[in-house]
C-alpha cells in the first residue's frame, strides 16, 4: 500500500512540472495562430525591392606572349605589340530599394562604382534604366534614379532605426549569388556597432539575419514594414554569412536622400556639417577620474581654432553626452549622429549637452561646413626634381577634412599625383611636405620657391610625414 502512495506522488509531481511547462512553451491553439507567417510582411515590402545590375568597361594592358622571348622579344618591345589596351566588358549585381513612387532607388554606393550602364529590375520582372544621381563613399550609400515610363511603382517607407530595440525580429531582403530574390529573417544583435572598418562612419545595426554577397543594398525591414536600415555588410571567414551582418542605419540613408533633394549630385559625396574637434572614447579609468560610475560619451581632447563647437562655448577636456537629445555612446555615434544633421542656408544648429565637471551644459552648435580659408592655392608642381607631377595645396579646414587629415591647421599637403609623374613613387595624397633642403615649407610659395632652387645635379632632401610618419629622403 504504501509503494502504491509513494508511486502516485512522484506521478503527480512529474504530471505538474509537466504541465508547467507546457505552460511555457504553448503549441498552437486555433488555426489561425497555426497560420502565423512572415508572408503578409513579405508580400507587402518585397515588390519595391529591386536587382540591380551593372556594367563598366575596364581596360587592361595586353603583353604579347613573345615579349619575354630572348630572340623574338626585340621585335615586340613597342607600343604597337607590347603596350597596347584591351577593353572588357565587366558585370555585377547587387539590390536596392525603392523608398519614392517617383522611382528613387536607395543602395551601397560600392554597388554602382564605376558602372557605365545601370538596370533596376523589379520583382515583377520590369526593368528599367537608372541613372546615377548622388553616390557618396563615406556612408558607402547612393541615390539613382528610375527612366523611363514610371507607372504603378512600388516603394516602402523610411522609419527612424532607433525605433527599435536588440532583440527586435527583422527581415533582410535582396539577391544574393544572383539566385534572385531572397528573404531571411533573424533579430536584432545590436545597435550602434562601431568596431569596424566599413566606411567613415563606422555606426551599424548589426543582426543575425543571413545577408551573403549580392544583399548588398537590400533593405532591413522592422515588422511593421518599414525599412530601418540598408544591408551593407557581413562578418565572414568564408565568404558566406555566419549570423554577422550590418546594416547602415535609416537616419544615414535619410541624410542622403535629403542632400539629393537639396539639389547635390555626382560622385564626390555630400556635404556634411565639420566641427573642427578630435574625440576619444571615455574607458574606465577616464570615466573613474570624471567621477562617473561607468564609462559613456565622448571627450573632446582637441579643437581647431575655428571650430563651431568651440564658438559655441566647448573647451578640452569636456565630456559630450548628447547630440539632439541622443545619448551618445563613444566618439563614434558622436561622429554618426553630427554626420546625419542637415546643412542649410538657414544656418541649422545643433544641440550639444556636455559635461564639464559637475557642471552640465547645452550648447547651440552651428551646422557649418569646413572653411575653405587661408586660400587653398592648389598647384601642380613642374621641373627637373623628384615632385614633378605632384599637385601640392595649403592645408586649410576644407582640404583637411577632404583629405582625413586631424588636428593639422596650417601647412603643405599633396592633394594627387599625376599617373605615370616622377613623383608618384615618392609621395601619395595626404602627404604632408615638411621640409625641402632644409627649408621650412609653410605653404605654397614657400615649396614652389625651395624647388626653384634645387640643383638637379646635386639632388633634393625632403623631410615628409605621411599617415602620422615622419621620414626624411634624399632623392636625385
Amino acid at each position: 500500500m504504501r509503494s502504491m502512495l509513494f508511486c502516485l506522488t512522484v506521478f503527480l509531481a512529474f504530471a505538474t512540472s509537466f504541465c508547467a511547462a507546457a505552460q511555457e512553451r504553448v503549441l498552437p491553439q486555433s488555426p489561425s495562430q497555426m497560420k502565423l507567417s512572415f508572408a503578409p510582411l513579405v508580400k507587402k515590402v518585397a515588390p519595391s525591392v529591386v536587382n540591380i545590375y551593372t556594367k563598366r568597361t575596364i581596360s587592361t594592358a595586353y603583353r604579347h606572349p613573345f615579349l619575354d622571348d630572348p630572340f623574338f622579344g626585340q621585335f615586340f618591345r613597342n607600343d604597337r605589340f607590347g603596350g597596347r589596351m584591351r577593353q572588357h566588358v565587366e558585370s555585377a549585381l547587387g539590390s536596392g530599394v525603392i523608398v519614392q513612387e517617383s522611382g528613387l532607388v536607395i543602395t551601397n554606393a560600392h554597388v554602382i562604382e564605376g558602372a557605365d550602364e545601370i538596370t533596376v529590375v523589379l520583382a515583377d520582372g520590369r526593368e528599367f534604366e537608372a541613372e546615377l544621381s548622388l553616390s557618396d563613399e563615406a556612408s558607402d550609400l547612393a541615390v539613382l534614379r528610375m527612366k523611363g515610363e514610371l507607372k504603378d511603382i512600388p516603394f516602402v517607407m523610411l522609419a527612424p532605426s532607433e525605433n527599435i530595440e536588440v532583440g527586435d525580429l527583422v527581415l533582410a531582403i535582396g539577391n544574393p549569388f544572383g539566385v534572385g530574390q531572397t528573404v531571411t529573417s533573424g533579430i536584432v544583435s545590436a545597435q550602434g556597432r562601431s568596431t569596424l572598418d566599413i566606411n567613415d562612419y563606422n555606426f551599424f545595426i548589426q543582426t543575425d539575419a543571413a545577408i551573403n554577397p549580392g544583399n548588398s543594398g537590400g533593405p532591413l525591414v522592422a515588422m511593421d514594414g518599414q525599412v530601418i536600415g540598408i544591408n551593407t555588410a557581413i562578418y565572414s571567414r568564408s565568404g558566406g554569412s555566419m549570423g554577422i551582418g550590418f546594416a547602415i542605419p535609416s537616419e544615414m540613408v535619410m541624410s542622403i536622400i535629403a542632400a539629393e533633394k537639396a539639389g547635390q549630385s555626382g560622385d564626390r559625396g555630400i556635404q556634411r556639417p565639420w566641427l573642427g574637434v578630435s574625440m576619444q572614447d571615455v574607458t574606465s579609468d577616464i570615466a573613474a577620474s570624471l567621477g562617473l560610475d561607468r564609462p559613456g560619451g565622448a571627450l573632446i581632447s582637441s579643437l581647431h581654432s575655428a571650430s563651431p563647437l568651440k564658438a559655441a562655448g566647448a573647451k578640452v577636456g569636456d565630456l559630450v553626452t548628447h547630440v539632439n537629445g541622443h545619448k551618445i555612446r563613444d566618439a563614434a555615434e558622436m561622429k554618426f549622429r553630427m554626420a546625419t544633421v542637415p546643412i542649410s542656408e538657414d544656418s541649422k544648429f545643433a544641440t550639444f549637452s556636455i559635461m564639464r565637471g559637475q557642471e552640465s551644459l547645452s550648447l547651440r552648435v552651428r551646422a557649418m561646413l569646413a572653411p575653405d580659408d587661408p586660400p587653398r592655392n592648389e598647384t601642380v608642381l613642374e621641373g627637373r626634381h623628384a615632385l614633378n607631377g605632384a599637385m601640392i595645396a595649403n592645408i586649410n579646414p576644407a582640404v583637411a577634412y577632404e583629405l582625413g587629415l586631424r588636428d593639422i591647421e596650417e601647412g603643405v599637403v599633396v592633394v594627387s599625383v599625376a599617373r605615370g609623374a616622377r613623383a608618384a613613387s615618392l609621395v601619395h595624397p595626404g602627404d604632408l611636405i615638411l621640409r625641402i633642403n632644409d627649408q621650412e615649407i609653410g605653404n605654397v610659395e614657400a615649396a614652389k620657391e625651395a624647388l626653384s632652387n634645387v640643383d638637379p645635379r646635386r639632388g633634393m632632401s625632403l623631410i615628409l610625414n605621411s599617415r602620422g610618419r615622419t621620414t626624411q629622403v634624399f632623392v636625385r
